[in-house]
């Protein structure tokens, strides 16, 4: 159950949150902002889930921090954003960059078989470290249920996870297909706890929330929530919403135990972007797809799911624990991460809202080179029209013979009244007819438009058209 499968500016204003324990200020436009407040209203009504919790990075630091709805229903206790939820399986990549630490301290290799360090597991002189930490292994998860079994609301030892499960026989030989797996990371966790003589939770205190200065994280395996803190949900069907069940202690450990503010989580992203706290070689391990034996890949690194999603490369993970459930999106070149916690179980809603906030956010500051300097262009014709002004060598012949005087003249009449634009964002980028199509969204306090041009490889424009949009 710890991974749920739905994975995958200028500054007008700046208002100061005191937020768990970080300061952040509120740097995002004042039009993104309603966007995300907006977008959150929209899937917590159609999900109903009972509240969120919102982090975004953008520009590499911490731009905006707000939650929204009830963190407990009864009786009722509004979100706020320094309360701690459970992230699950997101707190497998935190297991992943302890074990690489440990590599840069020559205590592991990553590459070592587990039966160095576990000897009774299935085969554990053929199963290595990356294979366990990229879901290679062929070890049988213990937990792919999205409730918790009766089995599990009474405390276990990692140890039997592993007696029970780590030493069935294997589902597939050992690299040669990608199987998620919360066993995985107990024999990770484990493997951590060996070579280094001291709890897992110590470590990952000491090496890497203190100096990331994450003072909000807590150790949800070993005690519940505090009251404080916002109540796990879940429904029968479509029925009413009910505290969800407590796992018991142990079931947790190294795979998902992890609770922190989003905002915490958001300082976690921010070292993943500027590559701050492992050394640089231990960053491409865990960013770098592992192949298969064949050769196929698995759109997973070492904790985190690799991917590019509309030419941004991105670092991901969801994770689901009973009662909550979190989603955590880095796009380390656009120096920009979302981060969206909530607290029902099973649901989507979460994926929902970071998938929503994404093109929101990295249209700003947190915008690639390339799409920032399109947008900027094409802003920048955008004015000229307003005004009635036309940079012709800007355009091939075609589109030079579009734009003519009335033409020039409608574009004027019809936009100078819209004013300024509050936003201007490309929403859509690929290739066709052997020229680069971009769509841009462009936002008034009344009313939006939609501009789409055709640019050549040389970079002149075939097309600069302004369409009416609906939304």
């Amino acid at each position: 159950m710890i991974n749920l499968r739905v994975c995958s500016a200028a500054v007008f204003g700046v208002v100061f949150l005191t937020v768990g324990t970080v300061l952040a200020q509120n740097t995002l436009a004042p039009d993104a902002v309603k966007e995300i407040d907006d977008a959150a209203a929209d899937v917590m009504k159609s999900t109903g889930v009972p509240s969120a919790s919102v982090a975004v990075v953008q520009g590499g630091k911490v731009a905006f921090v707000k939650a929204y709805g009830k963190a407990r229903l009864e009786p009722v206790m509004l979100a706020e954003p320094g309360m701690q939820y459970s992230i699950g399986s997101v707190s497998k990549q935190f297991t992943a960059a302890l074990i690489l630490l440990l590599v840069q301290d020559g205590k592991v290799k990553l590459d070592d078989p587990v039966g160095k360090y576990l000897p009774e597991l299935t085969r554990a002189n053929e199963v290595t470290v990356r294979q366990v930490l990229s879901m290679t292994s062929g070890y049988q998860d213990f937990w792919p249920e999205d409730y918790v079994m009766t089995s599990m609301m009474q405390p276990a030892t990692p140890q039997h996870i592993l007696d029970v499960w780590a030493k069935k026989p294997l589902d597939f030989e050992p690299g040669t297909k990608w199987q998620y797996s919360n066993t995985n990371y107990v024999i990770a966790g484990r493997i951590a706890e060996i070579v280094a003589g001291k709890p897992l939770i110590e470590q990952l205190q000491e090496r890497i929330f203190k100096p990331l200065k994450m003072n909000g994280v807590l150790n949800s395996d070993a005690s519940r929530l505090p009251a404080s803190d916002p109540t796990g949900y879940y429904q029968h069907a479509l029925g009413p919403m009910r505290p969800a069940p407590q796992e018991g202690a142990g079931w947790m450990f190294a795979a998902g135990e992890l609770a922190m503010p989003a905002s915490d989580l958001a300082l976690w992203d921010i070292s993943l972007m500027n590559r701050t706290l492992l050394a640089p070689a231990s960053y491409d391990e865990m960013f770098r797809e592992v192949k298969l034996k064949d050769g196929s890949g698995t759109s997973y690194g070492l904790g985190v799911f690799v991917a590019v999603k509309d030419g941004h490369r991105t670092i991901a993970h969801s994770g689901e624990v009973s009662g909550f459930v979190s989603q955590n999106v880095v796009y380390p070149d656009d120096k920009v991460s979302v981060t969206v916690l909530t607290n029902e179980d099973a649901s989507s809603a979460a994926g929902a809202l970071a998938k929503r906030i994404g093109p929101l956010v990295l249209g700003g500051d947190g915008a690639s080179a390339g799409t920032a300097a399109a947008e900027k262009r094409a802003l920048d014709i955008f004015t000229g029209l307003q005004n009635g002004k036309l940079d012709r060598t800007q355009l091939t012949a075609f589109c030079n013979a579009y734009f003519t005087e009335e033409a020039v003249t409608d574009f004027s009449n019809s936009l100078k009244p819209l004013g300024v634009p509050t936003s201007f964002k490309q929403t859509d980028e690929e290739l066709r007819g052997g020229m680069t199509f971009r769509s841009f969204s462009v936002s008034f306090p009344d009313r939006q438009v939609r501009v789409t041009i055709f640019e050549e490889p040389d970079g002149k424009l075939e097309q600069y058209l302004v369409i009416p949009s609906g939304s």
